[in-house]
């Protein structure tokens, strides 16, 4: 069997310790080898204000990692001029990895607006999906919402919900505090705390 490596996508605007645990998490209970943040470049299916400069995201992402052999960073979807499509992510790792196997992470408030993604049975078709319970999101709910998609699908991804730790931390939360000047320390990693502060991120509200 090859690698199996989860692939961690999002903005990561900052990252902080939610999305780190997270990652673990789904390592253990996936019984991964590696988890790869994948931090976005021209966001495609939603807007967000705020967003820091590429450079400034995967700095962060680094930062927070560099400790941990587990964890991985990639710049793949960054690096691109034009908006990169999850599929597209998948498909080129798949390329650059022969042999391994790709488990992609997304939250469970994802999975019903799945039918919009680009190329969504493709990118089924390629990797497992799990998806993690987020704080205040009864999974149980789940089974009584419209996925649009084929039912052997949505059983498919309805099996690779998972609980993990419930950490109720959010990047939108970090930034407004960051803006009004409140502290952040054991939300994100201190070298996090201290690259925003040297690098003034967020210091604007946009409500």
């Amino acid at each position: 069997m090859g690698k199996r490596i989860g692939v961690f996508g999002g903005s990561f605007n900052p990252i902080h310790h939610g999305h780190l645990v997270l990652a673990q998490d789904v390592m253990e209970i996936c019984e991964l080898d590696e988890v790869r943040f994948v931090p976005c470049g021209i966001p495609v299916h939603k807007a967000e204000p705020e967003l820091a400069a590429a450079v400034h995201r995967v700095e962060m992402v680094q930062l927070s990692i560099r400790s941990d052999h587990r964890f991985t960073v990639s710049d793949y979807e960054v690096s691109r001029d034009t908006a990169s499509y999850t599929v597209d992510t998948l498909e080129a790792m798949l390329v650059e990895s022969p042999g391994c196997e790709l488990t992609f992470l997304l939250g469970t408030d994802s999975l019903p607006e799945l039918h919009n993604w680009h190329r969504i049975n493709d990118l089924l078709s390629l990797v497992a999906v799990v998806s993690v319970v987020r704080p205040g999101f009864e999974p149980d709910r789940l089974r009584s919402m419209e996925f649009k998609l084929e039912d052997s699908l949505k059983e498919r991804l309805l099996e690779g919900v998972v609980t993990g730790h419930m950490i109720g931390i959010s990047s939108s939360d970090i930034r407004r505090r960051v803006a009004d000047r409140l502290g952040i320390r054991y939300l994100v990693p201190l070298e996090v705390e201290v690259y925003i502060a040297e690098q003034r991120l967020y210091t604007h509200r946009c409500d």
